[in-house]
């Protein structure tokens, strides 16, 4: 059926899988050469919590008839994108289709909330009016937040005979499949996290998070909005949207910084 090199490769990876994986449980995020290559051991990391950023309204540009225009726009965004999650302390960052995720420890909660609520600023303020697709089509956001364990491991092959690296970190489990999922639900510039997310901001209880800062009329209102999940793909059965435009020009930066120590407190106790 097969030529022998694929027959051995074939049976090499059937004996692996009979003999099975090892897990390690750690407490953060592999760093650069941390993470197992060629053992049969994976790591894994509990409540790991994923911000996924994805282009809407990538299917108008072309490769081929305005490569030029295409290419500016994918470094615009994605650029970006990986800037704010890094600014933000994401531990890990990786580039996926139109947009790129980043992974947070489960003590950065509010500094992944933080990075979210950038981009989306980000996106509203100046993406969406500085980038026009033509047809009133616009380059904007939708972003998808989760959390559960993780599972992972680098997989592929090293540099051999001078040959380009082939690997790169799998990550099995929820969160970032879930993050992808809860962002293709989202319009223009929207922001929706999974439940798991969200019982967290809940169980804190910090305004800061679950109200608005009450402009423009000094009334503090929630600006949550549930979403009745009816959909087998998701393994939650509710998300939430925030219905905000992002920053607030008067108070983000404060309600910001405000924000991020929130995770600082907890680092404390």
């Amino acid at each position: 059926m097969f030529i022998e090199e694929i027959q051995n490769i074939i049976n090499e990876a059937q004996k692996r899988y009979q003999e099975g994986e090892k897990i390690e449980p750690k407490d953060k995020i592999p760093q650069g050469d941390d993470f197992p290559l060629e053992t049969n051991k994976w790591f894994r990391i509990d409540d790991v919590v994923c911000v996924f950023i994805d282009m809407k309204n990538s299917t108008q540009l072309s490769a081929q008839k305005q490569d030029k225009f295409t290419a500016s726009i994918y470094q615009y965004f994605t650029d970006t994108a990986v800037k704010i999650l890094n600014h933000f302390d994401a531990s890990y960052i990786d580039v996926k289709g139109d947009g790129a995720f980043g992974l947070f420890e489960k003590s950065k909660i509010y500094h992944a909330f933080c990075a979210a609520i950038t981009f989306k600023t980000f996106s509203v303020n100046i993406l969406s009016t500085e980038v026009n697709l033509g047809d009133d089509k616009k380059v904007s956001c939708h972003i998808g937040m989760d959390m559960k364990t993780v599972l992972v491991k680098r997989l592929g092959l090293r540099k051999i005979e001078g040959k380009t690296l082939k690997q790169n970190e799998v990550w099995a489990g929820k969160p970032v499949n879930m993050a992808a999922k809860l962002a293709s639900l989202g319009n223009e510039n929207e922001l929706i996290a999974s439940e798991r997310v969200f019982g967290v901001f809940l169980a804190d209880g910090s305004e800061l998070v679950l109200k608005s800062c009450g402009c423009p009329n000094g009334e503090k209102k929630k600006f949550w909005n549930r979403i009745d999940l009816d959909d087998p793909k998701f393994d939650f059965d509710k998300a939430y949207k925030i219905d905000t435009s992002g920053w607030c020009k008067k108070h983000g930066i404060e309600y910001c910084e405000n924000i991020l120590k929130l995770d600082k407190t907890d680092n404390s106790e």
